[in-house]
């Protein structure tokens, strides 16, 4: 194997740092939202091996040009058989590293640039399954009280829906986050890209979180300890994402008994979704909404509620009334293919 270049060996150190630490740090603290980065680098560096030849000594800049990006969408979508929704996606990725690479190397800046002006691929609308009120509230009486699992599984579900908070958040929550004493109840939520947003908590939520924290933390809980805690790892552990909504998917099965509109594959997204849909019902304008979701964008909120363009112009003439209160460095290591240079797992072909 020829020697890499110093640009190749730039990029893949690069890659190496945005993976293992600027997106676990600062760009997300779910391991599913990382490991969506990882696959998509793994897909493009995967490509550029595979379909463009190229090889560690030949890894250049030029390697993502916008006219290469495309043929690798055109390749995803053909080859790999993804959907439109996921070619987005993957493209969203990518243009996170590239503009990561651009403010480290001002000579690549150019990269970010082009990529920009990617079309993103047209992607048809699904709605997602929400509930109704009514089917929620079956949901949160169905949970067993006389066991310790369905007392914590009553809070989380009062929380998440209350909030309408990512699951992440919610598990990556500490008890020092929670003001529970204060003259107006709140919870700190760190959301993406470590950014922070103060969430009110209404009487109830507050009365149940209470309760919780006496039963499974005692009277001074450890403000560094996750208000959801694993049960095998302790205190100190993040209850799992899958933990989760095994739970939930158990209580739905016997809510559906009762109400046929709780859906038997119900996770945790759907309560964060409901909630939100339900507060477009109750006249909140979609300012707020985006606001207390932790979108960046209103578009995406739009996107999320599936909100046609007359319930759009409703919810936004509500703004109208502003009196309502309502790892390793391996692009040291030559051996092996682009991948291993650049830090990224293997493709499956």
């Amino acid at each position: 194997m020829k020697k890499a270049t110093n640009e190749a060996a730039i990029i893949a150190r690069h890659i190496n740092g945005f993976l293992n630490e600027y997106v676990p740090s600062q760009k997300t603290h779910s391991r599913h939202t990382l490991k969506s980065y990882q696959y998509a680098l793994a897909l493009y560096i995967g490509f550029l091996e595979i379909e463009k030849g190229i090889r560690v000594e030949s890894l250049c800049g030029g390697c993502f040009s916008r006219t290469i990006i495309e043929e690798w969408l055109q390749w995803l979508m053909q080859q790999r058989g993804c959907s439109p929704e996921t070619c987005n996606n993957r493209l969203a990725s990518l243009r996170a590293f590239l503009k990561y690479l651009g403010n480290r190397e001002i000579s690549m800046l150019y990269l970010l640039e082009d990529a920009t002006r990617i079309p993103r691929k047209k992607e048809v609308c699904k709605k997602v399954k929400g509930m109704s009120k009514k089917a929620v509230q079956v949901l949160l009486s169905v949970p067993d009280l006389s066991t310790k699992a369905g007392r914590r599984d009553l809070a989380l579900m009062i929380i998440i829906y209350s909030t309408a908070v990512r699951i992440d958040e919610i598990l990556s929550l500490k008890t020092e986050q929670l003001h529970l004493d204060a003259e107006k109840p709140n919870v700190t939520i760190i959301g993406k890209g470590s950014k922070i947003r103060t969430l009110y908590l209404l009487p109830k939520a507050v009365a149940h979180l209470k309760k919780y924290l006496k039963e499974f933390h005692g009277d001074t809980p450890n403000p560094q300890a996750y208000v959801f805690y694993s049960r095998n790892t302790g205190i100190h552990g993040k209850m799992s994402q899958t933990a989760v909504n095994k739970q939930l998917k158990k209580h739905a099965r016997v809510a559906h008994e009762i109400c046929d509109e709780v859906p038997l594959d119900l996770h945790a997204h759907q309560l964060r979704h409901a909630k939100a849909s339900h507060w477009l019902e109750d006249g909140m304008n979609i300012v707020q909404i985006s606001f207390l979701l932790g979108h960046e964008q209103l578009e995406t909120t739009m996107v999320y509620l599936d909100i046609t363009i007359e319930q759009e112009l409703k919810a936004l003439a509500t703004l109208e009334d502003e009196k309502d209160k309502k790892v390793s460095k391996k692009w040291k290591n030559v051996k092996g293919g682009l991948p291993e240079f650049c830090g990224v797992k293997a493709m499956k072909k």
